[in-house]
């Protein structure tokens, strides 16, 4: 990925696309890049490209339609000739102990959690009923250019179709995942659209609520916002220091 200098600005020559859940998310996001923006209408999906050379695109809820939003975006790029250089799944999130509210979490793993078999002995990921994947991993050197720049604490972020709401579904989480930070929806679908295109993927979670017990009095989803657009006005230089000395 190769970043310039534009009219004062710093844009990549290879475009980006950030992939959130929802449109309150994506907005985020754009308050820490360059205000003016252009909609590109997908199937199903409304991209904004914004003056940075970044495309945003509230891909949905859940790691299915995320996938889906995320692989036609990818596809409709590469068929323009302006393929992706960097997918980044994106948004808030549920906190595991080590994340507390308000905090950034970078993703060294985005796993699927729930994707698999119970059975009387417990839990089977997919991969040892001998089908697919349950993990992607972002590159390392990127992980590390991010929390360096943004304060990020790297762990793994757990995909879930359906979110926590009780102690003992995060006791078990944690069991089968000790290196889980958080929790989100998304990011394992939009991982698997980037690696169906071979584009590296990357996840930045900034957390809203503790994972367990639901209680929304107890969420800080304007903090995690806040934190969410903090942490990408330090995104782009991160990623200049990642290609200049990684690549």
């Amino acid at each position: 990925m190769v970043l310039q200098a534009e009219e004062g600005l710093i844009t990549t020559a290879v475009p980006v696309l950030v992939a959130t859940a929802v449109p309150v998310e994506r907005d985020a996001v754009a308050r820490a890049l360059p205000a003016s923006a252009e909609e590109v209408r997908l199937p199903g999906a409304v991209l904004c490209r914004t003056a940075a050379g970044w495309d945003l695109l509230a891909a949905g809820v859940g790691p299915a339609l995320a996938a889906a939003s995320a692989a036609g975006a990818l596809t409709a790029a590469a068929l323009a000739g302006r393929p992706y250089g960097l997918v980044v799944s994106a948004g808030i999130g549920g906190g595991f102990p080590g994340a507390p509210l308000g905090s950034l979490v970078v993703a060294d793993a985005i796993t699927a959690a729930d994707l698999g078999a119970e059975t009387a002995d417990g839990f089977l990921p997919v991969t040892e009923l001998g089908f697919g994947t349950v993990t992607h991993r972002p590159p390392e050197s990127l992980v590390r250019a991010v929390r360096r720049a943004t304060g990020a604490r790297a762990g793994t972020v757990l995909t879930v179709s359906t979110v926590t709401g009780t102690a003992a579904r995060a006791a078990a989480l944690r069991a089968r995942h000790p290196g889980a930070l958080a929790e989100g929806m998304e990011g394992f679908g939009v991982a698997e659209a980037a690696a169906a295109h071979g584009v590296p993927v990357l996840e930045l979670r900034a957390i809203s609520n503790p994972v367990g017990p639901r209680d929304r009095a107890a969420w800080r989803i304007g903090d995690a916002l806040a934190a969410l657009t903090e942490g990408f006005a330090q995104l782009v230089p991160a990623l200049e220091s990642w290609n200049a000395h990684e690549r």
